[in-house]
């Protein structure tokens, strides 16, 4: 069944840029007239993070911080529970067998109302949650029928998701990610600890070393093309380390030091960033590059090449050693720039506070939604855009 191209507005922050917004809210089991808070269950069993756990601990600590009573499934000891705010506990789960009996015995216990889930493992587990829970699944990578079939609700990040959502029969929408909050952390001197020359101009990307990242083209293509007096460090960790290190062929301007949890102070030592993926679906730390006004290359995926178009951004064709060392020749080529100039970009579209309020909204959009169809009041599913 395809998704109609429908909206249904609430208040002021959510508007739906294809067509006009219905106004007005309904009951719900939410609650009808004033918003009250929310019992929300975040599952994330993740054993490291990137940027689709930086989304979902961000979202977490920001409806915590709103007076929402948060919790976080994962992994025993995972490595996301040093991020989470005082206000969200954290529910650990130390194997997979019977981890949805388990997690059904915890929504039952806490009462759970909303329980949203950011990978395959997580969507799995609420398979068989009890009807009066609102599932909810964030598209962090893309549409999984056998995954995401059953789910109430799923929030796409950007507009090629929603193409291939036919025979979706619950409530999609459309919510791109945001700026996360702003880490304190100091930027430190990383052409000191790397011992690089003081002139030297340093080029980075953020991400897992998988080859959907693309780290393999941006080495190849760095080698080829970058000036003697430049490095290239790419912060993350991941099972294509020791490919990529044989790609790098002992080329000493080629650093991969492992993953940082301090992303913008690693930013803020960088002359251009690059995110060489041959598949996004959005690009956290893109954002975060722009947030530091770096210069930018990033590939045409469908994330990026969406939301950056109106951004004076190189994009580039994906997996594409030539098109990249061409744009890293252009980036590099002038000598007498300025160490660490910086771009001023428009950042309104990714405001925090209004993406979280989206999903809220979002929460009460689907719940609403699954009442009236239990009632035979709604039928099709609905598209619910949000324009930040």
């Amino acid at each position: 069944m395809p998704v109609n191209l429908q909206s249904i507005g609430v208040g002021a922050r959510s508007t739906n840029s294809l067509s006009g917004s219905i106004d007005g809210k309904v009951s719900s089991s939410f609650g009808s007239g004033a918003i009250r808070t929310l019992r929300i269950l975040h599952l994330l069993f993740a054993d490291e993070i990137a940027g689709s756990e930086r989304h979902c601990i961000d979202l977490a600590n920001g409806q915590a911080a709103l007076g929402h009573e948060v919790h976080v499934a994962g992994y025993c000891g995972s490595p996301i529970i040093p991020f989470l705010s005082d206000r969200v506990t954290f529910h650990g789960f130390s194997t997979a067998l019977l981890r949805g009996m388990r997690l059904r015995q915890l929504i039952a216990r806490v009462g759970i109302e909303v329980a949203h889930a950011h990978h395959s493992p997580g969507s799995r587990a609420l398979a068989r949650v009890p009807d009066g829970v609102t599932t909810i699944a964030t598209l962090h990578v893309g549409f999984k029928p056998k995954r995401h079939a059953l789910m109430d609700g799923v929030i796409c990040v950007n507009r090629d998701q929603l193409s291939r959502l036919d025979g979706y029969a619950g409530q999609a929408g459309l919510i791109s990610n945001w700026l996360p909050a702003a880490a304190s952390g100091e930027a430190g001197d990383l052409r000191s600890e790397l011992n690089l020359p003081r002139e030297t101009r340093l080029v980075g990307a953020v991400g897992r070393l998988h080859p959907s990242k693309g780290n393999d083209v941006l080495i190849a293509a760095f080698r080829q093309s970058a000036p003697e007096n430049a490095a290239l460090v790419i912060v993350g960790e991941g099972p294509q380390r020791s490919e990529l290190e044989k790609i790098a062929g002992g080329d000493s301007r080629v650093h991969l030091p492992g993953y940082t949890d301090n992303v913008p102070g690693f930013l803020r030592n960088l002359d251009l960033f690059v995110s060489p993926s041959r598949e996004e679906s959005f690009g956290l730390a893109i954002l975060e590059a722009m947030r530091e006004g770096l210069p930018i290359i990033a590939t045409a995926t469908e994330g990026p090449s969406e939301y950056l178009r109106d951004h004076p951004v190189a994009l580039v064709q994906p997996g594409s050693i030539d098109h990249l060392s061409a744009a890293l020749v252009d980036a590099l080529t002038p000598q007498d720039v300025v160490s660490n100039a910086r771009v001023g970009y428009d950042l309104s579209a990714f405001s925090r506070s209004t993406g979280i309020a989206n999903v809220l909204d979002f929460y009460r959009e689907v719940a609403d939604r699954k009442q009236r169809v239990d009632m035979g009041l709604a039928k099709a599913p609905l598209l619910y855009v949000c324009q930040t």
